[in-house]
């Protein structure tokens, strides 16, 4: 690792063994652009990085251009990690082309940052066309309804991304809708979260009926949404059938005792749930027993 900056310089200058790093991990660094130009012209011509954790590195959008230009190059680099880093939807595009062309990174960090329903439809494209990504993270971004659409197209297409977390990107009863005509189409993805999702009635039956049809789902994250008894009863009859998913988390939602009642008999019929995370009294706890 050459030319990211003078201290780097020195270390690889004095360590052979820091010319064969495999992990790289500058989290808390602010780098900011330049520093993050410098390396990516490092990663498109280093064969030995594997992991590298940009956490809070204030990269920005010019920032993940060099990143995203070193991806179509890099044939080694397995995660990266850019949580926390003011990327929009400019930087979210330059990502995603570089994602069209990379055929190693199989995670993708992009938590809390700036990137809206733009920016996720070219993320979107880039999953019709990637065949190694497993693990996507847009938790705390701007995606809502109109993302969440994009994304649902994405889903269809996509065949290797495995989990997917959309947490605390508003994407309401609408977005839900969207995800799960996804759901039903997809065939490799096996962790969805959508917690803090602003996800109500209407949301719940469309994920609840998509359930009947997906074969491959096996954790559900719907933690802290609006979710009511009438969506409670839909996910329990789901339960009912569905025959592959090990983990559903309901927790602080707004379920009461007859919701309970729903999920409980639900679980009756179903023998593959291992976690129910319900926040109910403990005056319904008779129901699950």
């Amino acid at each position: 690792m050459r030319n990211v900056c003078q201290r780097f310089n020195s270390i690889v200058d004095s360590y052979h063994r820091y010319q064969t790093l495999s992990t790289l991990n500058l989290w808390g660094f602010r780098i900011q652009e330049v520093v993050a130009k410098h390396l990516g012209n490092v990663l498109e011509h280093n064969t030995t990085l594997t992991i590298l954790n940009l956490w809070g590195c204030e990269i920005g959008d010019h920032g993940a251009q060099y990143l995203g230009d070193a991806l179509q190059h890099n044939m080694t680099l397995t995660t990266l990690n850019l949580y926390h880093n003011s990327i929009g939807d400019v930087g979210a595009q330059y990502l995603a082309y570089g994602l069209q062309h990379n055929t190693t990174l199989t995670a993708l960090d992009l938590q809390e940052n700036h990137i809206g329903a733009v920016g996720t439809q070219h993320l979107s494209d880039a999953l019709h066309y990637n065949t190694t990504l497993t693990i996507l993270d847009l938790g705390s971004n701007r995606i809502e309804h109109v993302g969440a659409k994009h994304l649902a197209d994405g889903l269809r297409h996509n065949t290797a991304l495995t989990k997917l977390d959309l947490e605390s990107n508003h994407i309401g009863n609408v977005g839900a809708q969207d995800l799960a005509n996804g759901l039903r189409h997809n065939t490799t993805l096996t962790i969805l979260d959508l917690s803090e999702s602003q996800i109500g009635k209407s949301g719940a039956q469309h994920l609840a009926d998509a359930l009947q049809y997906n074969t491959v789902l096996t954790t559900l994250n719907l933690y802290y949404n609006f979710i009511e008894d009438g969506g409670a009863r839909h996910l329990g009859n789901t339960l009912r059938h569905n025959t592959t998913l090990t983990t559903l988390d309901v927790g602080m939602n707004k379920i009461g005792d007859i919701g309970a009642h729903y999920l409980a008999d639900g679980l009756r019929y179903n023998t593959v749930i291992l976690i129910l995370s319900v926040f109910i009294s403990c005056l319904y706890l008779h129901f699950f027993i």
